[in-house]
């Protein structure tokens, strides 16, 4: 949720020199709901090439946003963590008192374990923190807001290429049954679950990776045939 895309020079170093990323980082200002996000994520897709939509945590609605509307080029959807709609629905009546919530650096340590799981390396925590802090309180609680009143189901429908979703099987924040929602909506699914905590992407990255190597080779040929 912290948009800068910091936290991904792991997973990123893990593919390989095979694809040529582009990390979307959101602008701290001004601020941006999932449409606006989608927006300016769209203005930096590739146009000359084929690609894969990766989406994690927070993301995933813009990614899902994008690949509905069917860019050029786009040939697959990785999904990691995320939903189509509000995770915790039975939260979503607190929408209201997400703008007095504490959004202090120091309670980052506090919030660290539900989002790396205990036991974390130190270095990854760090990195976490270090993120977090340069985003202002008020754009993550405005990004909370966005999360709790966020409903995609619509556009996972429209999804006409490959997705596949990255469970984290200890993931305290994104229950099972967002996945199986989109399950639900997406025509072409799969669905690969693998112990860890919600930022999977960061707390695995070879594995994901792999994962993720793996799930785009296998549509290449596919394309071809």
């Amino acid at each position: 949720m912290d948009g800068s895309g910091e936290l991904f020079a792991g997973f990123i170093a893990a593919l390989g020199d095979r694809f040529d990323v582009i990390v979307v980082s959101y602008p701290a200002a001004p601020a941006l709901g999932y449409a606006g996000l989608a927006g300016h994520a769209r203005a930096q897709l590739p146009r000359d090439r084929p690609f894969v939509l990766l989406g994690e945590s927070f993301s995933g609605p813009v990614a899902i946003a994008l690949a509905a509307s069917t860019p050029p080029g786009l040939i697959a959807l990785v999904l990691c963590c995320t939903f189509a709609r509000m995770p915790r629905p039975l939260l979503a009546p607190l929408r209201p008192l997400v703008g007095v919530l504490p959004m202090w650096p120091v309670l980052t340590p506090l919030i660290a374990p539900f989002l790396l799981g205990f036991g974390a390396p130190a270095a990854l925590r760090q990195a976490l923190r270090g993120a977090l802090d340069k985003v202002r309180p008020a754009r993550l609680r405005q990004r909370l807001k966005e999360v709790m009143a966020v409903d995609y189901t619509a556009s996972a429908q429209a999804i006409a290429v490959p997705v596949l979703y990255l469970q984290a099987l200890h993931d305290r924040i994104v229950p099972p049954a967002a996945a199986r929602l989109l399950a639900s909506l997406c025509p072409d699914w799969r669905l690969v679950a693998l112990p860890g905590p919600h930022l999977l992407l960061q707390a695995s990255p070879r594995h994901t990776a792999t994962l993720v190597r793996d799930f785009v080779g296998h549509i290449r040929p596919a394309m071809n045939q």
